[in-house]
């Protein structure tokens, strides 16, 4: 079965301690059903210095959410909606549930 949220969503935080920030989905991890919201659930780290970052330091890092705390936003409004599966022109798309409206993800058009 097709994953209903992908990279390049856009999608709404519905629990948890970030409820209500929307943000575009940086990564999917399937395998532990989490995304990683740009923005969303940002933690600080503690670095030490490496070859590839000699500086070491505090890094802002985003980390990932349950798939089930979130929604992806409706394309017309911006407010958290269900997807469902059609066929239109013999091709499988994602269709908001509230608006109809054919959800496009920004990664797939980009390549």
């Amino acid at each position: 079965m097709a994953r209903k949220i992908r990279k390049g969503d856009t999608v709404v935080v519905i629990s948890g301690a970030h409820k209500g920030s929307t943000g575009a989905v940086t990564r999917v991890v399937p395998e532990r059903d989490q995304v990683v919201v740009e923005g969303v659930n940002r933690v600080r780290r503690h670095q030490k210095p490496t070859p590839r970052n000699p500086e070491g330091g505090v890094v802002e890092k985003d980390m990932p959410l349950h798939i089930s705390n979130v929604m992806i936003a409706d394309p017309d409004t911006q407010k958290p909606t269900r997807v469902r599966m059609e066929q239109r022109d013999g091709k499988k798309v994602r269709v908001a549930v509230k608006s109809g409206k054919v959800i496009e993800a920004k990664a797939a058009e980009a390549g």
